[in-house]
């Protein structure tokens, strides 16, 4: 199905006039019948039929006014078959018998968008809440927010991702013939296409993952490679609702986390982590620094070590250095030998 826009079909305005005069004609004609008939004259009636008939159908032309805001649109079918789409603000004036068709128009997602309108009739005593459907087609850029998803990571823990996806509508017809419903069927591709990326990449960094893959191991993970993550998502979003009609603009992360059963145990290992690159660093800090001492003392011969007394030096100051706490001095006031 490809998309038809009807041009130079703004002529709202003049087709409201010239049915708002046919109406006055008709009123007059009809007026005009009753005078006729009362003095005896035989075109009376033949006035009379006419101008009835007239207001009888004067209802129909206004069928075929539509009313656009900035980027809407709406998809014309006459008789089940599809004539063409309008687009843009403007006051329209189209075939009266042609109904508009949106098959989404009462899908309510977690999107943009997606707002209940509701009208208050009264009837008596009581209020009664009616819901208008609306079956215009917005062409603005929208936001779908999906549910917050537990999939399993290419090592089998299971994770939580949520993603929110920018999209909009660029062929009407496409949209509304193509698939059954276009707000449900992007939500589904939403959802395939994260479980399809995210079981490809780690939680976090680890080795010997191939995340791309060219059979090489790389560092691609969820946490560390968002941006990368978020363009798979998108291209992989974006070549399953081409049929649809829809085009994504930007896919990104907004959630990520363990999944609530693993998170305490992974939490304890990220610390353990995070403990044992600290006392590294700490030890290796401490090392060069024992060996600056060694090497400062050697080369101004301020004090002549053996190995023992060297070995002994290193110790308490690896002891003072690589300590939890401050270390409590003891001056030692007899002989070092």
């Amino acid at each position: 199905m490809t998309e038809k826009i009807l041009q130079n079909k703004k002529h709202g305005m003049a087709a409201l006039l010239l049915t708002i005069l046919g109406l006055i004609a008709a009123i007059a004609l009809l007026g005009v019948g009753i005078y006729f008939d009362e003095t005896g004259n035989k075109i009376g009636i033949p006035l009379i039929v006419v101008g009835m008939f007239w207001l009888f159908i004067s209802w129909i032309p206004f069928l075929g006014l539509k009313i656009l805001k900035p980027q809407e649109a709406l998809v014309l079918t006459l008789f089940g078959k599809y004539v063409g789409t309008i687009k843009g603000e403007g006051f329209y004036f189209v075939n009266p018998f042609c109904s508009s068709v949106n098959p989404a128009a009462k899908t309510k997602l977690n999107q943009s968008g997606d707002v209940n309108t509701i009208e208050t009739v009264l009837t008596g005593k009581n209020a009664t809440a009616v819901q208008t459907v609306n079956n215009k087609l917005s062409l603005k850029i929208m936001t779908l927010n999906n549910n917050k998803q537990k999939i399993n990571d290419c090592l089998g823990n299971p994770v939580e991702i949520g993603i929110a996806v920018t999209w909009r509508i660029v062929d009407t017809a496409k949209a509304v013939f193509n698939v059954d419903n276009f707000k449900e069927y992007l939500s589904l591709q939403c959802d395939t296409a994260l479980r399809n990326i995210v079981r490809l990449y780690p939680y976090d960094t680890a080795p010997n993952i191939d995340t791309t893959g060219d059979g090489v191991a790389d560092d691609g993970s969820l946490r560390g490679s968002s941006e990368v993550v978020a363009s798979r998502i998108k291209n992989e979003i974006q070549e399953r609702v081409d049929e649809a009609g829809i085009e994504i603009i930007e896919a990104r992360i907004t959630y990520l986390a363990y999944a609530t059963e693993i998170a305490a145990v992974m939490l304890q290992r990220q610390q353990a982590s995070a403990i044992i690159d600290a006392r590294k660093m700490i030890v290796d800090g401490a090392v060069g620094m024992v060996e600056m001492a060694l090497e400062r003392l050697a080369e101004n011969n301020t004090i002549e070590l053996d190995e023992e007394r060297k070995a002994a030096m290193v110790s308490n100051l690896l002891v003072v250095l690589c300590g939890n706490k401050d270390a409590q001095p003891i001056v030692n006031s007899g002989s070092l030998y």
